[in-house]
């Protein structure tokens, strides 16, 4: 597969304050570097905003390191189409990567306008921008890559989990959105050539991740001395991925656009692709908080003595939520040569020492 420098390149990043953007963007200053990087953030309060901040702060930390890289941050919306059209207008991004949504199943349920206003009308202003980036002759965006879900798979019963897989049967209206991105990319790819990647990740974490994320909210939890709640009797399996594995997928998928051309009838053959992101190995969410409650007590996060046993509680599943998610990835390692290895262990001690740093405890 064709792989394009990243240097020199100027770079979009939607949901640069979130978890996953604000790791990519020091992603590429560490390694990409010279690189513009424009990124912009709504910085809504869906969970602790000071997160979102210490994220931000650690950028220009490393933008100040990496001088002859350029950081721009916008604080603004993608469902704001005047914003967006003018970010195109004056940066003219060769390489957009849309990380910008309202996240979580459950949610979705109580909330559902974030979900129509930020994953639906902004992802169409995106393809709108990307569209038009081509106007009267300009070389325009060279590649547009976009978040999906593990959670477009809803209640398949086949696993592992394929792209090949039909997914017309979404279990929430978060699931639903994340679709309807693939829908729409791969009708703008067709219609306007746009080369455009979707990646379906599986349940992201690590260091200063979404304080609504099970390991997080467990953490929180256990250190109030209150219950946590595990569903389906614990016998849930998630694919966790560690986020440092997702950042190096993304940055790999960036460097190489579906490629452009025409098929028999002289049109193009949509330039679009869309990848499991996962771990390809799933943890039993039993085995997960205990690993957790480990790395915590390891960290001084929990006492020696905390006892574990008294604050848990076994309960049926939520709406919305899936038994297992399990990622065949084998299309990612054959494309890219790629395949997340962070071990849970590792991943969760980088977590513990983090929540301790940053809660000060």
């Amino acid at each position: 597969m064709q792989k394009n420098s990243l240097k020199q390149k100027t770079i979009l990043i939607t949901g640069a304050g979130g978890f996953i953007g604000s790791n990519l963007v020091l992603e590429l200053l560490k390694t990409q570097s010279p690189v513009n990087i424009i990124g912009i953030d709504n910085m809504n309060d869906y969970y602790d905003v000071s997160i979102k901040e210490w994220r931000l702060q650690e950028i220009q930390k490393s933008a100040d390191k990496h001088k002859d890289s350029i950081w721009t941050f916008i604080k603004g919306n993608i469902a704001d189409k005047e914003l967006l059209d003018s970010i195109f207008n004056n940066y003219h991004p060769n390489i957009v990567v849309n990380l910008a949504a309202q996240a979580g199943v459950r949610y979705s349920i109580t909330n559902p306008d974030v979900y129509i206003e930020s994953n639906l009308i902004g992802f169409y202003n995106i393809l709108e921008a990307c569209r038009h980036s081509y106007d009267n002759g300009n070389k325009g965006v060279e590649h547009l890559v976009y978040a999906s879900s593990s959670s477009v798979y809803g209640s398949n019963k086949k696993v592992p989990y394929s792209t090949n897989d039909k997914v017309d049967n979404p279990v929430s209206l978060y699931a639903a959105t994340k679709k309807s991105n693939e829908l729409l990319a791969h009708a703008y790819s067709k219609l306007y050539n746009i080369s455009s990647t979707g990646l379906r990740f599986f349940t992201v974490y690590g260091p200063a991740g979404r304080p609504d994320m099970a390991y997080f909210g467990f953490t929180n939890k256990l250190l109030k001395g209150e219950t946590i709640q595990i569903f389906n009797y614990g016998n849930c399996k998630r694919d966790f991925t560690y986020v440092d594995d997702i950042v190096e997928g993304v940055k790999r998928v960036m460097q190489a656009p579906p490629e452009k051309k025409n098929g028999e009838d002289g049109l193009p053959i949509p330039p679009y692709a869309v990848y499991n992101i996962g771990n390809n190995q799933p943890e039993n969410l039993l085995d997960f908080v205990d690993i957790l409650q480990q790395e915590l007590i390891r960290a001084g996060v929990l006492p020696e003595d905390y006892d574990f046993e008294a604050h848990k509680e076994l309960v049926p599943m939520q709406p919305g939520d899936v038994p297992v998610t399990y990622a065949d990835t084998s299309a990612l390692e054959k494309d890219f040569g790629f395949k997340p290895n962070t071990s849970l262990r590792e991943g969760l001690r980088k977590f513990a020492e983090w929540y301790k740093e940053f809660y000060n405890i």
